[in-house]
């Protein structure tokens, strides 16, 4: 769950993104340093650590980030540095990404089916999402075998679900209330 303190500061990076009219090149950058976080659990410890001084931590995330982050995300990533609010990092660039994502039309749908899907089937999917939504939407498959057979898409709050499964629970439900399956 994102906080109120990550809102604010993903909400503040992102009017300073529609500012400059960087929203897209910002989201590449957030995108990286996301990566870069979850990737290098040391990094991220490195910033926590309570041992390591502000400015060290701030020269730390200069040396490392100078040549593909600019100014405005390593002055974020230093702001929240001074405040003791770095814990907050990831949850921020989540909710940037959240609004750059709204302001560049893009959705994302997660599809979960019991096997790994074909990507033309992927790429029928997401067109007939695209169609639906009049946005690009990124598509992502989940692999979850109690699913039996079909799929379940997730947009947004929409959920379709036209899983073996979940066919399986209704007919049951209507069993055991006494109607006929």
């Amino acid at each position: 769950m994102i906080t109120e303190v990550a809102q604010r500061y993903g909400q503040g990076l992102y009017e300073v993104a529609i500012e400059n009219q960087t929203v897209k090149d910002k989201k590449e950058q957030v995108e990286f340093l996301l990566s870069v976080l979850n990737d290098n659990e040391e990094v991220e410890g490195l910033l926590r650590a309570v041992k390591v001084t502000k400015q060290e931590k701030k020269e730390f995330i200069e040396n490392l980030f100078n040549n593909s982050l600019d100014k405005e995300v390593l002055s974020l990533i230093k702001l929240l540095i001074d405040k003791g609010r770095i814990y907050y990092l990831k949850d921020i660039l989540k909710e940037y990404l959240i609004l750059a994502d709204e302001e560049l039309g893009i959705a994302h749908a997660t599809v979960h089916s019991a096997r790994k899907l074909k990507d033309e089937d992927i790429a029928r999917i997401k067109e007939a999402l695209k169609l639906k939504t009049n946005k690009e939407v990124v598509v992502e498959n989940k692999v979850d075998p109690d699913l039996i057979a079909g799929i379940k898409v997730t947009l947004g709050n929409n959920v379709t679900d036209i899983t073996m499964k979940n066919k399986l629970e209704k007919m049951k439900q209507s069993l055991l209330k006494g109607g006929q399956a």
